[in-house]
């Protein structure tokens, strides 16, 4: 799914007009966005958390040339699925097989 596939979605289920769904959606992700700037946590119940950590900086190896190299310390984005949500991914996966 894109972001346009869910202004469709949102808009359909929510009953809202797709101008007024993208906007939500947009400002939605831009508070997201700004919050993690902060290095502060997004938490949605029911659904997860997003937060930021700090990744190390180590030493690498390049698969094609097989030399060392050094990987820089990076400041990352996280996802950590609620417990709902994982049952209901596990539900949904197990009834496809």
């Amino acid at each position: 799914m894109n972001k346009f596939d869910l202004v469709e979605q949102v808009s359909k289920k929510a009953g809202l007009s797709k101008k007024d769904t993208e906007a939500a959606v947009e400002a939605i992700f831009a508070i997201t966005e700004l919050t993690l700037a902060k290095k502060e946590p997004v938490k949605i119940s029911g659904f997860g958390a997003f937060g930021v950590r700090e990744r190390k900086g180590r030493l690498g190896v390049n698969p094609s040339t097989g030399k060392k190299i050094k990987i820089p310390a990076a400041t990352v984005v996280v996802f950590k699925a609620s417990k709902k949500l994982k049952e209901k991914v596990a539900v949904k996966a197990k009834g496809k097989k």
